[in-house]
């Protein structure tokens, strides 16, 4: 089955290439069967592949399958090559089942979109993207899905390009990761600089040989691929596009923050691990910008009113979580994370897009209300979902979260678990505060206005169809359970820890039993306190929010303006760049480069206009005109 690994990325390829040509001539159940059955396919291929991985050896889990030579020059030597390992595998799953399950939402979800075949073209080639990104067994492969992957969000989140705020967005999107691009694409430059090649195993296996920890080279290069990874999972200060993201399609948001380009820069350093062990400043950095992000993006969630920009900022403060565990050297608790962020993460995206799609597109909490007995599926996997993020025990969240913090408490960060702790009480505050006021609060809508699609009135919410049900159920299930894989040693076997062994080496916190107690009691108090807190101030005293947005309006003021860091940057970046291109515009091109050039037509057309006056058509004035010319000439002969 290795061999037939690459159908993984192949099948949704095609997918994309068939519906870009055909899916105008294609009825929508087609064009859905294609793009659907493409990555369904591709989760099966996945799944084989993982089974034919486990089946080997402990020693043999780690497997090149080479296609072809793609860039034979002199002694460099690049192949298009795909590397299975437990942490390839795993990501397979997670993009390919994750990314299926939300395939199948868009087709309710998208049902009335007059550009059904291009939006799965998109979702398709997105996910091939992200698989190039986690299947390449080389930096040079990694960077051309890294940036396959930027093009794709580009596409889908301005998807709806005729809506300024969503072609805004796509190209706020692009143009910040660009940052964090560059970076990236210069530390795959001075890898190959300094090892003479891109291929992951020699790279790893040189670097231990080369150089000692804290080398000056290794430093600059994860460095700089931590750059892009600030850029591509919207780390500080490189956030900002992700909020606007929200702009696509429900669908997309739930591809971009659960299984693909988000979690790429979290994949990259658990990949590049060799490489950050040797880097001990590079680590801590990572480490501290994620608890740092963790904490300032949960702050802003807590007074959003838009359902899916709590959200945004739910994902940015879990991709901080993610970095904090890595950067501790937990990289199986990062990558652990990752993977169950991916379930309930996916779940909240679906069923605020499932309240949208039942609210006539109404997303501000503000209006909703009172939906739980009118959308019931929705209101329980939603809830499943918002248990497992908050951490509650023995859900997914619970233990990968845990995981993270008790490894930054057992490696002596002991700050950056206070942060960690402290993000877990707001993050469970903010889920139920958006849980609470779009289900359980009284109704503040009511039916009546035109429909977004399609023709009539908008009667009230009603249940999502079952194509978008059933992703829900399913996200929900994997919720509840997906974090018994990996149970701390004193609950059980974590069978996690030995899964990855292959890949990193084994992170032994050597914690009593006693303390790891307490720091999952310590987690499970304060997550059970921000509940408790949200259901007082949003159900039991409503008032209690109005009153403390009012008395502390200044606080309020700057979460709600996120901090001014969209102002701070237009002060300092977009408006000077704007005037300074306007400046070249206007001066330089239109007065100095179009004035020169119109300056030299205008003189060539007076000269031209003088000359011309010399051409009078008369043979007798040619003919005194050589004589002058004659006479000039031999008088100059003769006094010479």
């Amino acid at each position: 089955m290795i061999n037939y690994l690459w159908l993984v990325p192949a099948l949704p390829f095609a997918g994309a290439i068939i519906n870009a040509i055909f899916s105008r001539k294609l009825s929508r159940a087609i064009v859905s069967a294609i793009a659907v059955g493409a990555v369904g396919a591709s989760f099966i291929v996945s799944l084989l592949a993982f089974f034919a991985m486990q089946s080997a050896d402990e020693h043999h889990r780690v497997i090149n399958v080479a296609l072809y030579s793609w860039i034979p020059v002199g002694d460099f030597k690049i192949d298009v090559a795909f590397l299975l390992d437990p942490l390839s595998a795993l990501m397979l799953l997670v993009v390919t089942g994750v990314g299926f399950l939300i395939h199948v939402y868009s087709m309710g979800y998208m049902e009335h979109d007059e550009n059904y075949g291009r939006f799965f073209t998109y979702l398709n080639l997105f996910v091939f993207s992200m698989l190039i990104l986690v299947l390449g067994n080389n930096y040079l492969m990694m960077y051309v899905g890294w940036e396959l992957v930027g093009l794709c969000s580009f596409l889908l989140i301005s998807f709806w390009f005729t809506k300024p705020s969503a072609a805004a967005a796509g190209k706020k999107a692009f143009v910040t990761t660009r940052i964090g691009d560059f970076g990236f694409g210069l530390g795959v430059l001075l890898i190959f600089a300094t090892f003479g090649t891109l291929d992951f195993k020699t790279v790893f296996e040189h670097a231990h040989e080369l150089f000692k920890p804290g080398a000056p080279v290794i430093t600059a290069i994860t460095l700089l691929l931590f750059l892009g990874a600030i850029g591509k999972s919207a780390q500080l200060p490189l956030f900002v596009w992700l909020p606007d993201a929200m702009e696509g399609p429900t669908p997309v948001s739930a591809l971009i923050h659960a299984a693909t380009m988000v979690t790429a820069g979290v994949y990259m350093v658990a990949r590049s691990n060799v490489l950050f062990e040797l880097a001990p400043l590079s680590s801590e950095i990572v480490a501290w910008t994620g608890a740092l992000t963790a904490i300032f993006a949960a702050t802003i969630a807590l007074v959003q009113t838009d359902l899916k920009r709590v959200l945004a900022y739910s994902t940015i403060s879990q991709l901080g979580y993610m970095f904090l565990g890595v950067g501790v050297a937990a990289y199986g608790a990062g990558v652990f994370h990752l993977m169950t962020h991916a379930f309930f993460k996916a779940l909240l995206f679906l069923a605020a897009g499932s309240v949208m799609h039942a609210m006539n597109n109404v997303i501000d909490m503000r209006h909703l209300g009172g939906l739980s007995k009118k959308m019931p599926w929705t209101y329980a996997t939603f809830g499943a979902g918002a248990l497992a993020i908050a951490g509650f025990p023995f859900l997914a969240g619970f233990f990968s979260k845990d995981e993270i913090l008790a490894s930054a408490f057992g490696s002596g960060h002991i700050a950056l678990w206070v942060i960690g702790l402290m993000t877990a009480g707001l993050t469970a505050f903010y889920i139920f505060r958006a849980f609470f006021l779009t289900f359980r609060t009284s109704a503040r809508w009511k039916p009546g206005g035109k429909l977004e699609h399609g023709h009539g009135e908008w009667h009230g919410p009603h249940e999502s169809p079952a194509t978008m049900i059933a992703p829900l159920a399913i996200l929900a299930v994997l919720s509840v359970i997906g974090g018994f894989v990996g149970m701390p040693k004193v609950m059980g076997p974590n069978f996690l820890e030995a899964y990855f062994e292959p890949v990193f080496h084994p992170h032994d916190l050597r914690l009593p039993a006693s303390t790891e107690w307490m720091l999952m009691g310590a987690s499970v108090a304060v997550g059970l306190i921000g509940i408790a807190l949200a259901w007082w101030m949003y159900l039991a005293r409503p008032e209690i929010p109005v009153n403390l947005a009012q008395r502390f309006s200044g606080i309020y003021n700057l979460l709600w303006y996120k901090y001014y860091v969209d102002e701070l940057y237009s002060a300092i970046f977009v408006e000077p760049g704007r005037k300074l291109a306007l400046w070249l515009w206007q001066v330089v091109d239109v007065q100095w480069i179009d004035g020169f050039a119109n300056g030299l037509g205008r003189a060539t057309a007076t000269l031209s206009n003088t000359l011309r006056g010399w051409q009078t058509g008369y043979a007798r004035v040619y003919a005194l005109l050589m004589l002058i010319g004659t006479v000039i000439v031999i008088g100059w002969l003769m006094v010479r």
